[in-house]
């Protein structure tokens, strides 16, 4: 019984799990086969027609019967009830095409929220019951008046998914006249209208660019990205619609939504590679004297003619590069790398690696993410290796990482190896060479093979360690060396004759065929540089050749071939014998092979001619192979786009033009803008009197202008957005009620209302008293060309951090904005001015898209914030260290002192110096240091003092010049030395009057740390994110008197100033502390264990230190 029921719910389970398969197969759009064959059925025969199949048909019958009723009645709850449902069921997966006929019978419902949801049940299966879906055509277009413009979109949205070429005039009737709705949101479903009318029927093309040319001049954010995606699927060759639109296109980037700036981005690469003129042509002057190459001086002007003309960028191709810049930030993925396969098309070289750290940030992303960048940076990386050099440990593989993230990063590693950084990248490879990933393992070898190759200092080594790899177990990294090593030695044979017999001393125990032939063919091809071995080889080959792999066969032939014609008296008998096997081999390939050998090497009356050539043949010497990326080739293709990622042409890939030789006409996209700005000017009282006769140039040359708008605040940018849509003639309700909703947070507080108020009035005062300084507000050249790289970025930035932190920030920015009152007065009066001037640009530029501009006391809002703001983020600790970590006193300070200075050397003055391991009250990065002066002489020393000092960066604090030192006199002073977390000595001259002294404080480990104080559990926590490469360890055997706890405290703090971390444990100590310089945390751990042993762990990400750290530790703690 028990078991029956058992059987009966396992069955029950596995109906529910098939029922599941088909909603999910359903989602994916897949068909399952739930038909079952006769042998299934017949093995199978309770499960056809059971109850449970049954009762599920009969379920969705029921369920379809009650929708079908509640549709058809008279009350309009119960019909938007059902429509809800009947949503909810396409949202799961589920078929609902059985109630088309009840479902398109509401379609002209004067009900506004019913209509949405029957036209969002309609787009989803209007395709396939197309028949139905005519009928309602005139409700369509009925819909296409409404006065909702989501009922609009909607309409139209239905009726280019009606898919019947019957309907294609109807259809282009709708996309004209939505092109020119006054909401933006219809107007934006008239561009996807395009593409799918285009894709019904191309003769449509004429009409439809001439609805794209009317879109593409439209001033909408909401509409731009869909009317260049509509431009790119129906004319991407018509670039002249794009010239009177580019500016504005630019100008708009940074306010479309993320999807469409991937979209335009892409499409204003290719424009520009058409339009301007190569900014690589003369990289040597523009690097050089970049800021002189784009704005000539007039200096340079006077210079003779004859000499060559430095390169000189077109201010519209300079307007690009500053418009995307910002996106660099973003948080989608596909528009950073959008903006960096800009920057690698289109920028200078020296303004190309602005793009690494964004593409580096990247990384930390999933690994579908990482792939494709790193796809990328592995093509940027073998052409300019210097950009992502200072970040090569971001290209460290992890061991969670999948292979084919391994290999991509073994790659850009293998590309950015030099003879600067080869002995670091090497070391990595030893460790990936032992991996239990054998590919990943055997590319780490031909990776080695590679840096070998290119990196001439490193040759013997690599051929050395790889040597070594031949006695490794594991036969796939033992064949990859015998591989990489052939190829090696190619290049230089005659001085590697002893690898040669080393290989063939290992031969017997190599079993992978193509290590095999390798070696073979190394043997035969320098067979006069062994020529008592090669013989034993070819018999020992001759031995086995039946059971030998096909490659294996053939370089036995060919073995047998060489040493025929070099050394024919050993090896004549072995190589007919060989030659009489493969005659009669299965496979043909070495069939013929042998048959060609014969008739080449062994002379007859046919054949003496060609046996003449054997030895220029077989033995001609051979080209070295080139070991060469597997990236090399991919540059022929743009990044990021599908073609770059699979090294293949894609359909639908748009090849980047070369650079036009000689500029095309710089005129095509000039605008005429003076009629909009006279027709706006009275909207704008005062500040708009003076300004519209240079509006454009200032929109258009204004770095920090067009920089405060792609990094502008989070209020800032819905307001805008918002007053964008009502000045392109477009109200929707959406939006009518973002805005009002942001009106009334402006408003939530009346004390910054106040504030805000009280300065927008002394701003009327200050441009009513300062009408001379405004115009002085177009920038010259040489100061927008610095502003771009200097100022700008420090407002983008800081703007950006208004951005992720405007939301929790607001309340706190308000507090400060009315407390400030008086004092905010006070600064404005001195420093508002080029602020004044800076905003008033802005407005003037906002003017040029045809907008309204924004109310001015948001405007001022952010103006006034900004400084609080900057304040408070200047207070935000971004350590990643828990606020429970604190900096404490030294658990033991060491009275040994070391000679700085010997009274010899330093004619009667000596000098001493010891660590007081206290926090240094000069600057926090650096390590207090004592030193101690005496005058042994009998005269006094006068004017002693800190000289040169090396290297050139050492940040050192002096001690203040001691004016006279009496004999027999001694004196204590201080400095602080930043050591940058290295035991590197800072050298410096100690001075006399008469004398200079080079001396030199060389920091043992222990001392370039600061003890902190933590919990057990906050020393766990750090710990557990310090693992890995991190981590170094190390088992030593004590000394028994520092066996016990106090013991082993002291002779930790006299090594390392680290503070005592309390231990739960008995037998486990810990400590604590941070760098002084970068305040990386170290954690050390002492484990005793039986025997007078101990395990000594520390955790920390300044791995050199660590391991310096652990060094010392072995050597204090082991001796008595």
């Amino acid at each position: 019984m028990n078991g029956h029921r058992g059987f009966s719910v396992l069955r029950s389970e596995a109906a529910g799990a098939v029922r599941t398969a088909l909603v999910s197969a359903e989602n994916l759009q897949l068909t399952l086969k739930t038909e079952l064959s006769q042998e299934e059925q017949h093995l199978t025969p309770h499960t056809n027609g059971g109850p449970d199949e049954t009762h599920t048909k009969g379920y969705c019958t029921e369920v379809n019967d009650d929708l079908k009723e509640m549709l058809e009645s008279n009350k309009e709850s119960l019909k938007l009830e059902a429509m809800k449902r009947v949503v909810g069921l396409i949202a799961k997966g589920k078929n609902a095409s059985e109630l088309f006929p009840a479902v398109v019978k509401n379609v002209a419902s004067k009900n506004i929220e019913l209509k949405k949801l029957v036209y969002v049940y309609l787009v989803r299966y209007a395709e396939e019951q197309q028949d139905l879906a005519l009928l309602s055509i005139s409700t369509f277009q009925r819909a296409l008046k409404d006065p909702n413009q989501l009922i609009r979109a909607s309409a139209l949205r239905v009726l280019s998914s009606i898919r019947v070429p019957i309907i294609v005039p109807i259809m282009m009737l709708a996309i004209k006249e939505a092109a020119s709705d006054m909401s933006p949101y219809v107007r934006k479903t008239s561009a996807h209208a395009i593409q799918k009318l285009y894709s019904l029927d191309q003769d449509q093309k004429e009409l439809l660019i001439e609805v794209i040319e009317k879109l593409l001049k439209d001033k909408s954010t909401l509409v731009a990205g869909s009317v260049v995606m509509a431009f790119e699927e129906v004319c991407p060759d018509r670039i002249d619609l794009i010239h009177k639109n580019y500016r504005k296109l630019c100008n708009l980037l940074v306010d479309v939504e993320e999807w469409g700036q991937v979209v335009i981005i892409s499409m204003l690469t290719r424009y520009a590679r058409t339009q301007f003129t190569s900014p690589w042509k003369e990289d040597g002057v523009f690097d050089e004297h970049s800021e002189r190459a784009f704005y000539e001086s007039d200096e340079e002007k006077t210079r003779d003619e004859t000499e060559a003309k430095p390169y000189m960028m077109d201010p519209d191709h300079r307007l690009l590069l500053r418009n995307t810049k910002p996106l660099l930030q973003s948080r989608n993925t596909a528009v950073v790398m959008s903006v960096a396969q800009l920057y690698w098309h289109l920028a200078p070289k020296n303004e190309v690696s602005i793009v690494t750290k964004s593409l580096v940030r990247l990384l930390r992303s999933h690994r579908e993410v990482q792939y494709i960048v790193l796809q990328n940076i592995a093509t940027m990386s073998i052409q300019r290796k210097g950009m992502f050099e200072p970040y090569m440990k971001s290209f460290y593989v992890r061991s969670t990482d999948a292979t084919h993230i391994k290999s991509l990063k073994l790659e850009i590693l293998t590309s950015l190896a030099n003879e600067a950084n080869i002995s670091t990248i090497l070391r990595e490879f030893q460790t990936y060479v032992k991996s239990q990933d054998k590919q990943f393992a055997a590319g780490t070898i031909q990776a080695i093979g590679r840096c070998a190759t290119n990196i001439s200092e490193v040759t013997d080594t690599c051929l050395n360690g790889l040597v070594l790899l031949l006695s490794n177990r594991d036969e796939t990294v033992v064949a990859e060396s015998v591989v990489v090593i052939r190829k090696l030695l190619q290049t230089q044979p005659t001085q590697h004759s002893d690898i040669i017999k080393h290989m063939a001393k290992l031969f017997d125990n190599i079993t992978v065929p193509m290590a095999r032939a390798s070696i073979l063919w190394l043997i035969g091809e320098y067979c006069e540089r062994v020529p008592k071995i090669a013989p034993d080889v070819l018999r020992k080959m001759a031995k086995s050749f039946t059971s030998e792999e096909d490659i294996v066969k053939l370089q036995t032939v060919n073995l047998a071939a060489k040493l025929y014609l070099t050394n024919s008296k050993q090896t004549k008998l072995l190589t007919q014998y060989i030659l009489n096997l493969g005659k009669y081999d299965q496979n043909y390939d070495i069939r013929d092979r042998t048959r060609f050998i014969r008739q080449l090497i062994v002379p007859n009356d046919k054949n003496g001619a060609l046996s003449k050539y054997a030895h220029r043949i077989l033995l001609a010497p051979k080209p070295a192979p080139v070991l060469e990326s597997a990236y090399k080739d991919r540059d022929r293709y743009q990044l990021g786009t599908l073609s770059h990622t699979i090294n293949t042409k894609a359909s639908g890939y748009l090849e980047l033009s070369d650079w036009p030789t000689v500029a095309p006409d710089l005129s095509v996209r000039d605008v005429e803008v003076i009629e909009p700005l006279k027709e706006w000017a009275p909207s704008l009282g005062k500040t708009g009197k003076s300004k519209p006769a240079k509006s454009s140039d200032e929109k258009f040359y204004s770095d920090s202008g067009e920089e405060e708008k792609g990094s502008g605040s989070s209020e800032d940018g819905s307001s805008s957005s918002s007053s964008e849509e009502s000045g392109s003639d477009a109200e929707s309700c959406v939006e009518k009620n973002s805005s009002q909703s942001s009106e009334e947070s402006d408003k939530s507080s009346s004390q910054s209302e106040k504030s805000s108020s009280e300065s927008d009035s002394e701003r009327k005062k200050r441009k009513t008293k300062t009408p001379l300084q405004k115009k002085t507000v177009k920038p010259t050249a040489k100061d927008g060309d610095s502003d771009e790289n200097g100022n700008v970025a420090k407002e983008a930035s800081s703007s950006s951090a208004e951005e992720s932190s405007s939301d929790s920030e607001s309340d706190s920015d308000t507090h400060t904005d009315s407390d400030s009152g008086t004092e905010h007065k006070k600064k404005t009066k001195s420093k508002a001015k080029p602020k004044v001037e800076v905003q008033s640009t802005k407005e003037v530029s906002l003017l040029d898209l045809g907008d309204f501009t924004p109310a001015p006391v948001t405007q001022l809002k952010s103006s006034v914030l900004s400084p609080s703001l900057l304040g408070d983020l200047e207070g935000l600790s971004l350590s990643n260290v828990s606020s429970t970590i604190q900096v404490s006193g030294p658990a033991f300070v060491p009275e040994k002192s070391h000679d700085l200075l010997h009274r010899m050397t330093g004619k009667g003055l000596s000098a001493q110096y010891q660590f007081p391991r206290q926090p240094c009250l000069y600057q926090p990065t650096m390590v207090s240091v004592q030193i101690s002066l005496t005058n042994t002489t009998d005269h006094p020393l006068e004017q002693i003092h800190i000289g040169d000092r090396s290297p050139t960066g050492l940040n050192i604090h002096c001690f203040n010049t001691i004016e006279c030192l009496e004999p027999d006199a001694s004196v204590t002073v201080f400095m602080g030395i930043d050591f940058n977390d290295s035991t590197q000595a800072a050298n410096f001259q100690l001075c006399t009057k008469e004398d200079h002294f080079s001396v030199s404080i060389q920091p043992a480990i222990g001392e370039l740390f600061l003890p902190i104080t933590m919990t057990e559990l906050d020393f766990r926590k750090e710990q557990g994110k310090l693992l890995g490469m991190n981590e170094s360890s190390a088992t030593i055997t004590m000394a028994a008197e520092n066996m016990t706890s106090q013991p082993i405290s002291r002779p930790v703090a006299t090594v390392a100033n680290l503070g005592v971390v309390p231990s739960g444990q008995d037998n486990v100590h810990r400590f604590a502390g941070k760098t002084a310089s970068s305040g990386a945390v170290v954690l050390v751990t002492v484990e005793l264990r039986e025997s007078s042993t101990a395990l000594i762990t520390i955790n920390t990400e300044k791995s050199v230190m660590g391991s310096m750290l652990l060094r010392d530790l072995k050597q204090a703690l082991a001796q008595a």
